[in-house]
């Protein structure tokens, strides 16, 4: 007697998120997928991060998740970069960016005249940080009205993530948040994680992002022109 086994239900979006990485890699585009809760201020650090990234020169892309409507692609529309909406609702209004949705995104983008793509994922701080979708890293946004104790409560989110941007820093002299709390929380979830505070009406805290975010890209730029010398 046969029994099935039902496939690994990710087994499908794995394959196409590694045929995102390969084509990223080949292009030599580095990817980011920003992740928060709703309202933490995403989109707005994305304005900020992408004009600070072309005042450098360099060329950025965005891939703009929500279950409908085009209104956070419509605020980055000033930019004059390359974006394309991908919305859930007509695949059953899934909470998260699904690889499949990147991978038909590529072929939308100037992808040979790109140095970043962002995945500016849907809001959520649960079911996103499941899903690998081939970008080279993983950020989660944290604004401070959230609180304490969303590491600890999520912490799946933390642990995906190599950086935490820590944003509406602005607002702390009119809060009551506990920021050594809020640190300490932060690293007994992930000891790993670097945190950046930040503050995206201000611009505060910027330039140590900016320069962490260009190292990072520099490094797989450098191996992807190793493996494509090798290749010839």
């Amino acid at each position: 007697m046969k029994i099935p086994i039902i496939r690994d239900v990710l087994e499908e979006s794995d394959a196409l998120a590694r045929q995102n990485l390969e084509r990223f890699n080949s292009e030599g585009i580095y990817v980011v997928n920003m992740m928060s809760s709703p309202g933490a201020g995403k989109t707005t650090l994305l304005e900020r991060t992408i004009s600070e990234l072309k005042s450098k020169g360099l060329k950025c892309a965005v891939i703009e998740g929500d279950i409908t409507s085009t209104i956070d692609s419509e605020k980055l529309a000033h930019l004059n970069i390359p974006i394309v909406q991908a919305n859930t609702q007509p695949f059953g209004g899934d909470c998260h960016v699904g690889s499949h949705l990147v991978h038909a995104a590529l072929k939308m983008l100037p992808l040979h005249d790109l140095n970043y793509i962002f995945i500016e994922n849907i809001g959520n701080l649960v079911c996103p940080a499941e899903f690998y979708l081939g970008e080279h890293i993983k950020i989660v946004v944290l604004s401070l009205p959230e609180g304490e104790d969303k590491p600890v409560k999520y912490p799946l989110m933390f642990r995906e993530c190599k950086a935490c941007l820590l944003n509406k820093m602005d607002l702390l002299p009119h809060l009551d948040v506990d920021i050594p709390l809020l640190n300490k929380n932060l690293v007994h979830v992930n000891g790993e994680l670097t945190v950046f505070p930040v503050s995206a009406k201000t611009g505060s805290g910027f330039p140590a992002w900016i320069d962490w975010l260009e190292s990072r890209r520099s490094n797989v730029a450098k191996v992807a022109i190793r493996e494509l010398e090798q290749a010839n």
